[in-house]
């Protein structure tokens, strides 16, 4: 498994943005509603991370991070329509490391690379506080919604859906 600078990175750029964060260490988590459990908080307060593939046309993919709450699920048809795209899925393991640096369960809600565009739903930018794996299994980050948005500078559209055991409480 590859090394990733990613943590100290992130880490570097907040405090070079001078944003009030707090760091919670943990056993080794990577599942939203396990971590949740461990950091003690509603799934609701939580960014899940989530690489897409977008085809816009049979020549041309674009790779997409979507940050939903870690209550929701990705909306793949509302991603679809936004980019006006033929298909959109989840990208491979191998390229959403590569593009999001860090392994499965680690992704940040900010990109490092050019190639990844950054969309977040505007219900994880309006939380008062936002929790998520810091790039680390054992470390998770807590910072406002609206100091993620300013630092992370994500495209807010309404990209997020119930998931399946909230549609059925509806």
């Amino acid at each position: 498994m590859p090394e990733h600078d990613t943590y100290e990175r992130l880490i570097e750029l907040l405090d070079a943005s001078s944003v009030d964060y707090r760091l919670i260490d943990h056993e080794p988590e990577g599942t939203t509603e396990s971590v949740c459990a461990l950091r003690g908080h509603p799934a609701s307060e939580a960014a899940k991370c989530i690489v897409l593939r977008v085809r816009t046309d049979r020549k041309t993919t674009r790779h997409v991070l979507a940050v939903v709450p870690g209550d929701r699920r990705v909306d793949l048809d509302a991603v679809r329509a936004l980019f006006a795209a033929r298909y959109v899925g989840f990208s491979d393991a191998e390229t959403a490391e590569r593009l999001a640096r860090a392994i499965p369960g680690t992704v940040l809600p900010f990109s490092f690379d050019p190639d990844l565009e950054l969309v977040a739903d505007p219900a994880v930018v309006a939380r008062p506080l936002l929790y998520f794996n810091a790039a680390r299994l054992d470390r998770s980050l807590a910072l406002s919604g609206a100091d993620y948005a300013r630092v992370a500078r994500p495209r807010v559209e309404h990209i997020a859906s119930p998931s399946p055991v909230q549609a059925g409480r509806a």
